[in-house]
């Protein structure tokens, strides 16, 4: 009965849940789910038995079924059961069969949680499960957020056996004579954790023998200490980025003041899809010219002059878009442009949605991007530059007229003020060879 008083000691003391929430209990129908299902019984909990069959082996895979719809019967509670054909879905999606079968179960567990009103998801990790996990993290390079190991309760999700070891759960079974089935594929180094957990563990534990017990130790002081680096880490964010729009302005200078420089950068760039791999190519951003940049799969980060921009990749809505030698065509807020290069010098369009430039003189990439203050270019047919707000003024534009204007800009020069005037350094002349035109097309033409 110690493992059982131990168990709801622990719910209380990490306030996992109230004694009359209604709790769904993910089974597989090893031990540790097994001793899960008996103790919430003993503690007279309300709660239903849920049940993933994901096809990977055979005959056993079918055996665990009906074994835990046996257990739902025995403690005459609701039984829930899905399968899935986890190999043909994993090739579908590239991913490992192990990260599609937890996403697989986890989406299905919540929704079981929403449909049947249940209060809580409840799975049977325990103590062993948690070094696996801070091991493996670390082998990954998560960082600190990784080394807090499994959480007891994360939003819907509670775990009230990781304070419990596996030879502690076995002994609970045998004591209490549980039935539990095994799997045999634990045994088998397939999948990452089995390689940690037959592997890994039991060799460094041969060198020390507490191994296990010292870094559940580490597990609790790293999780307070990652509350400090939060906390430090937020105050940065509040410091450093300024939101404009649906992008992330970051003060180049500022930026490179700070230290540890490699932590603050990963931090901040890694909510936007970027890698622990990427932090050193953007913190190489600081020394670069304007129009370098570093990309994710959703974003990119521009050094523009004095800021680095984190801006959604070519969508509609981004107010900084690199243009790319490549592209024909690029979409933005007020239309689109269409781009043709190395045009024949026969083709002399003088329309102002046309631009028309010496291709020798324009180094991509482009930056496509609204005017500020303070932008200035040299006017086709004038020598001495002339401030866009200037410039505006003198073609009477009206003030939602000036909100609307975009340049496009090659090494730090406006080249295009879109649809009003090119810059006279990138104009066409006796010398040109080759033509970049950009044509504008307006939303709605």
């Amino acid at each position: 009965m110690i493992l059982q008083k131990q168990f709801t000691d622990y719910i209380k003391k990490e306030n996992l849940f109230h004694p009359k929430d209604k709790l769904l209990l993910a089974v597989s129908g090893g031990v540790d789910s097994a001793v899960l299902c008996a103790l919430c019984k003993q503690a007279g909990f309300d709660f239903a038995i849920a049940h993933c069959n994901f096809q990977l082996r055979g005959e056993d895979s079918k055996r665990d079924e009906v074994f835990v719809q046996s257990l739902s019967e025995q403690y005459s509670v609701a039984f829930h059961v899905i399968s899935f054909d986890t190999n043909t879905i994993a090739k579908q999606q590239k991913k490992s069969v192990e990260e599609v079968a937890r996403d697989l179960r986890y989406a299905w567990f919540e929704q079981l949680r929403i449909d049947n009103g249940y209060n809580y998801i409840v799975t049977a990790h325990h103590a062993d499960d948690n070094v696996e996990t801070v091991l493996m993290n670390f082998f990954r390079g998560t960082g600190i957020k990784g080394l807090h190991g499994i959480l007891p309760k994360q939003n819907k999700i509670i775990r009230p056996l990781l304070f419990a070891n596996k030879k502690e759960l076995i002994a609970f079974a045998i004591e209490n004579k549980l039935q539990f089935v095994t799997d045999y594929t634990n045994t088998q180094n397939d999948f990452t954790r089995n390689y940690f957990r037959n592997e890994l563990i039991p060799a460094v534990q041969k060198v020390f023998p507490a191994a296990n017990e010292n870094i559940l130790k580490n597990i609790n002081r790293l999780a307070e200490a990652e509350q400090l680096y939060n906390q430090a880490i937020e105050m940065y964010k509040k410091k450093l980025l300024e939101i404009r729009g649906n992008e992330i302005h970051i003060p180049v200078l500022k930026l490179q003041k700070l230290m540890p420089l490699s932590s603050i950068v990963y931090e901040i760039i890694k909510d936007y899809g970027f890698t622990a791999l990427q932090t050193e190519e953007v913190i190489g951003l600081l020394q670069s010219e304007s129009g370098k940049y570093v990309q994710s799969l959703s974003y990119r980060i521009i050094r523009n002059r004095k800021w680095l921009i984190i801006s959604p990749n070519k969508t509609e809505n981004a107010q900084n878009i690199l243009i790319e030698e490549t592209d024909k065509k690029i979409f933005f807020e007020s239309g689109v442009l269409e781009i043709e290069k190395s045009l024949p010098l026969s083709t002399i369009n003088n329309q102002l949605s046309t631009a028309q430039l010496d291709a020798s003189e324009i180094q991509f990439p482009l930056l496509l991007r609204k005017w500020k203050q303070g932008d200035y270019f040299y006017p086709l047919g004038m020598q001495k530059k002339k401030k866009l707000s200037r410039f505006f003024i003198d073609q009477k534009l009206s003030l939602t007229q000036k909100e609307n204007v975009w340049v496009i800009e090659t090494n730090k020069k406006i080249l295009w003020v879109i649809g009003l005037r090119i810059d006279n350094r990138f104009k066409i002349t006796d010398t040109t060879k080759q033509i970049l035109q950009i044509a504008f097309k307006k939303t709605g033409e």
